[in-house]
């Protein structure tokens, strides 16, 4: 059943929660019509003993708590590329505990399922969700440890509040098994 976060992450939410919230807290703060984002999860207290420079860049060299998986954004999904097709293209290093993407999409409520018409192409259905009078959207940011751990949170831009961000493990299983498929090279 999925959980809607109160005013940031509740402190018994799992170290993949906290840090998928964390990241919909910063993409929300980018605002709306931005391009994917790629994050490497990593150990905090792995990072701050192997890597002390970028630990100090991240703001993680204060000695306070501090939640156990660090987000680090990586280099821009390149433009015109499918998801897909670079997520194919990713091999993450050993020191890499997870990753997460945060993307913007269309959504259709279930009810419109029926309505689709047979036989568009790719880029027909995307005009015709587009132009549907019941068209969400939404930021779907999801996350995955290299163990198979799962973790999702949608913001809704028509509700753009972190109390209605909904979080849970099988909201967005396609992109959830794309992101886990990035740890198989």
């Amino acid at each position: 059943m999925p959980n809607v976060s109160s005013s940031g992450p509740p402190m018994a939410a799992s170290p993949l929660t906290r840090a998928v919230l964390e990241i919909d807290e910063y993409a929300a703060g980018l605002g709306w019509d931005q391009p994917a984002r790629l994050f490497a999860l990593v150990d905090t207290v792995r990072l701050r003993s192997q890597e002390p420079g970028l630990a100090s860049q991240l703001g993680l060299d204060s000695g306070e708590a501090a939640a156990p998986l660090t987000p680090v954004e990586q280099d821009e999904i390149p433009a015109g590329t499918p998801l897909d097709e670079f997520l194919g293209t990713i091999a993450w290093p050993d020191a890499v505990a997870g990753c997460a993407l945060t993307v913007e999409r269309l959504m259709l409520p279930p009810s419109a399922e029926a309505d689709v018409p047979v036989g568009l192409d790719n880029t027909a259905l995307t005009k015709w969700v587009a132009e549907h009078p019941e068209r969400q959207e939404v930021r779907m940011t999801v996350a995955v440890l290299r163990d198979g751990t799962r973790e999702s949170a949608l913001r809704l831009r028509a509700k753009d509040s972190p109390n209605e961000v909904l979080t849970g493990a099988g909201l967005v299983p396609g992109l959830a098994e794309a992101l886990t498929a990035t740890f198989e090279a």
